[in-house]
């Protein structure tokens, strides 16, 4: 027959067969995938990186909102440092004040910091496909968890302003 065409499932047996009978197609036995590599140009982009980053912004919002470990420990940190300032004479505003109030400073920090990294990181990926090669789009699920960590990040963001300048659950006044 005219056409030299190699099944790429065929066994090394097979492809020794296919040699004696065809001497030209001596380099299948050497390796079965020789004419069929990919050139730079037409090798598809995982998109490993920009899924990954999609999902560590959406996980940044989200512990933006709930709180994570670095904030619990700096609002304990302020708390003993307030205890330690405050003398027991103080008047109870002023015990309030810094005891409690430094370290709910020291929460609402944190949550801004999250939130802000959240929000850079989703931006920055959702923006990515402009800088990369033309004609290769984003797949859809990258770009939904992206909005998903900008959204979550600038939720995150005005909580923590809010809770930063007491205008959402503010320290209670002393009597």
């Amino acid at each position: 027959m005219g056409t030299k065409t190699v099944d790429e499932t065929k066994t090394a047996e097979e492809l020794e067969a296919v040699a004696a009978t065809d001497p030209e197609d001596t380099d299948l036995l050497e390796d079965p995938d020789a004419g069929t590599e990919e050139t730079p140009e037409t090798k598809e982009s995982s998109f490993v990186g920009q899924g990954a980053a999609a999902v560590v912004s959406a996980a940044l919002g989200l512990v933006s909102l709930t709180g994570g470990w670095i904030g619990t420990v700096a609002a304990a940190r302020e708390t003993l440092i307030g205890q330690l300032e405050t003398s027991s004479s103080a008047s109870v505003a002023t015990q309030i004040d810094r005891v409690y109030g430094n370290a709910w400073q020291a929460t609402a920090f944190w949550a801004g910091a999250f939130a802000l990294v959240a929000l850079i990181v989703g931006v920055l990926t959702l923006a990515r496909p402009a800088f990369g090669v033309p004609g290769k789009p984003q797949p859809v699920w990258i770009k939904s968890v992206s909005w998903a960590g900008v959204a979550l990040g600038v939720i995150g963001l005005l909580m923590a302003v809010l809770k930063y300048t007491d205008l959402l659950l503010g320290l209670p006044s002393a009597p």
